[in-house]
């Protein structure tokens, strides 16, 4: 369980270094994006390739469509083999689940975003295979609240049932971006102790800036000192994206009075017996779960660990909530911008609801903290209700993040506050015209900054 040893499956790994196969992934994909940016004339050797990671942020299905189209536009100017890293949190994760299904998906991309457009358009899931589905839920050692919102919200969005795995999908990606997913530790961020950047990958889950992973195909299972004790089969995708999802819609619900209490959240789950023809049980187990508030529970594999190195909050309780990225910062900066993944330049495209840059400043600020290299942030006051679509912050001894807001005075005219809310994160699943629109307004925010990216890639290339 050192640095220096890989983990074998069943066992935690404490330890900075990225995963050996991450690692192995990562030599591979730099000559991908090495033979991408001479095509461009920017010449560097193999060892000075820059590290370029594209960050999706939350938004609900308008994430998950817009970076869509994002990655369309990307690929159309030749880039996206520039891009080393691809992550998101919430609504960019459906993105990416519904990418990662398709092996190798960035040679045939327009064929896969017709498929996906497709299926975003049709009929959805029955009730019977919803509720089939919560009933194999129900099975497990912990049902909360996440797997209801996975099932009767999630399905409703993205129009499937994802029961594909991370290790499902090892080795059918030597061609694309590798994906980090985001969420985030609930005890840690409302005690403002330990570590709650949590990242999961193909290879490995575990707590980004601590430290702590184990195999993906463990995480979930029952931990003891450092060693598996009970195995649970593998989460798949359709829990995982409720699980980036799901708390983060639902405080916003409470916010601006959706739901006004949990007596009334209690009530609406229990009306969606009638609705979804749930056995009572289910039902039953869901209220409960609301009135504690439990989202994404799972066993805790750094349970009766002793190891200084690790956060003493980290190693007391059996389980932990893990829950939507979006409710700290909704953008996976943190777990990207671990020193060994030694990130050059950030393109970060932001698809939150209200103010355009809190995410970058969020970002700042913590870094800040925490000592972590990042740029200072400085926006005129002006531009916060009326965002340009492009912003450079930038530094000495600092990555380069680039700042791109969905919505903005270029592509939306002088109200891109009202973008924001025809498009807000509690309307219903989007109709075709709605998706085309959303669609339509990402893309040119890369087609219109084409110049703009290439400049800022040669400039960390040449730097480096």
């Amino acid at each position: 369980m050192s640095a220096s040893k890989p983990q074998e499956s069943g066992e935690v790994r404490l330890g900075h270094s990225l995963n050996k196969k991450e690692e192995e992934f990562v030599a591979r994909r730099k000559i991908t994006v090495l033979q991408c940016l001479q095509k461009f004339n920017i010449h560097c050797s193999q060892d000075r390739v820059p590290n370029i990671a594209l960050l999706g942020s939350g938004g609900g299905q308008r994430a998950m469509v817009a970076l869509l189209e994002c990655l369309v536009q990307i690929d159309k100017a030749g880039l996206l083999d520039c891009i080393l890293y691809l992550s998101g949190v919430s609504g960019s994760t459906w993105c990416m689940a519904s990418l990662y299904k398709e092996p190798n998906w960035s040679t045939k991309l327009e064929t896969v975003k017709e498929n996906i457009i497709k299926r975003l358009g049709g009929p959805g899931v029955s009730w019977d295979d919803k509720s089939a589905k919560l009933k194999k839920y129900y099975m497990k050692d912990f049902f909360s609240l996440t797997d209801l919102w996975a099932v009767l919200f999630v399905t409703s969005y993205v129009k499937e049932i994802d029961e594909q795995t991370f290790t499902d999908q090892r080795d059918q990606h030597n061609e694309d971006p590798y994906p980090i997913y985001a969420v985030i530790d609930k005890q840690c961020k409302r005690r403002e102790e330990g570590d709650p950047w949590f990242e999961i990958s193909p290879h490995e889950a575990g707590y980004s800036l601590t430290g702590a992973f184990v195999d993906t195909c463990d995480f979930g299972s029952q931990f003891d000192n450092g060693l598996k004790k009970k195995h649970q089969n593998e989460m798949d995708m359709l829990y995982l994206q409720g699980k980036k999802h799901c708390c983060r819609t639902a405080v916003t619900c409470r916010k601006r009075n959706v739901i006004k209490d949990d007596w009334k959240c209690s009530k609406i789950i229990f009306q969606l017996k009638t609705l979804f023809c749930i056995d009572i049980a289910f039902i039953y187990i869901a209220q409960i779960n609301t009135a504690g508030r439990i989202w994404g529970r799972n066993y805790n594999f750094l349970h009766n660990m002793t190891d200084e190195s690790v956060p003493a909050a980290l190693l007391q309780k059996e389980t932990r909530d893990l829950i939507d990225a979006g409710l700290l910062i909704n953008s996976p900066y943190l777990s990207m911008l671990r020193k060994e993944r030694n990130i050059d330049l950030f393109i970060a495209l932001d698809f939150s609801d209200g103010d355009p840059f809190t995410t970058v400043r969020e970002a700042a600020k913590t870094c800040k903290k925490l000592n972590i290299p990042f740029p200072e942030v400085n926006v005129p006051s002006d531009e916060g209700k009326k965002p340009k679509d492009f912003y450079v912050f930038k530094g000495q001894n600092v990555p380069t993040v680039i700042h791109m807001p969905l919505f903005n005075v270029v592509n939306c005219g002088d109200k891109p506050g009202d973008w924001r809310k025809k498009y807000g994160i509690l309307k219903g699943p989007y109709s075709a015209e709605m998706i085309t629109e959303v669609m339509g307004v990402a893309g040119k925010n890369i087609s219109n900054n084409i110049e703009k990216l290439l400049e800022e890639i040669r400039a960390v290339a040449e730097a480096k």
